[in-house]
């Protein structure tokens, strides 16, 4: 009883502090799956036809939240030296004279901003970096499934990802005449619910 006859401030006090508290996300943490996420990527090569490669097994982390997009955030370590233009000179070459994979061997990508366009479309904000450069860039997600995967039975999401970006605006400059600016980027992935979904939400 009392609460019911507290004086004004105290109860004042008590809403003030109700309210500093952080918001719970609902968001969950799913852990990439490097055997099913691959990144594809294709640039001009010498005005004639698109040079296509693939960059395999990333990691990462992705915070989902299904009723509320926006408390999302997407982390990917993409790990260069496994590109594969189908030539092992070609891969050299782009290694070490566009990447600089030997003091940059990762390329990253963390999300600024998630956004429902739709029921299964996402436009997802965020930074690039490769090569010690960062560019931002904005993917549109295609959402193809939430739900338990038939063969390991854990919840899964499955969605794949696309955008365009300049290589000079990250620094990345060489042979301009005979290699576009344009890179476009095509992601498959398929991430698991983590098992440390429990302990924490950070990616």
């Amino acid at each position: 009883m009392e609460f019911l006859t507290a004086p004004s401030s105290r109860i004042g006090l008590m809403l003030t502090l109700l309210c500093s508290v952080p918001a719970v996300t609902a968001a969950d943490r799913y852990s990439i799956d490097p055997v099913h996420t691959r990144v594809a990527f294709r640039v001009m090569h010498a005005g004639f036809s698109p040079s296509i490669g693939t960059v395999s097994r990333p990691t990462g982390n992705l915070l989902y939240d299904a009723a509320d997009p926006a408390a999302s955030q997407v982390s990917i370590n993409i790990h260069l030296a496994t590109l594969d233009l189908g030539d092992a000179d070609w891969n050299r070459k782009v290694l070490e004279d566009f990447l600089d994979a030997g003091d940059h061997p990762q390329a990253r990508f963390r999300s600024t901003s998630v956004e429902a366009v739709s029921a299964n479309l996402l436009r997802v904000t965020g930074n690039l970096e490769i090569a010690g450069g960062t560019t931002p860039v904005v993917f549109s997600v295609v959402m193809n499934a939430h739900k338990r995967h038939p063969l390991t039975l854990k919840k899964t999401l499955g969605m794949q990802a696309s955008t365009d970006f300049s290589r000079k605006a990250l620094g990345i400059d060489a042979w301009p005449s005979l290699v576009g600016d344009r890179v476009h980027l095509d992601i498959a992935i398929e991430a698991t619910l983590s098992d440390r979904n429990t302990e924490d939400n950070t990616p």
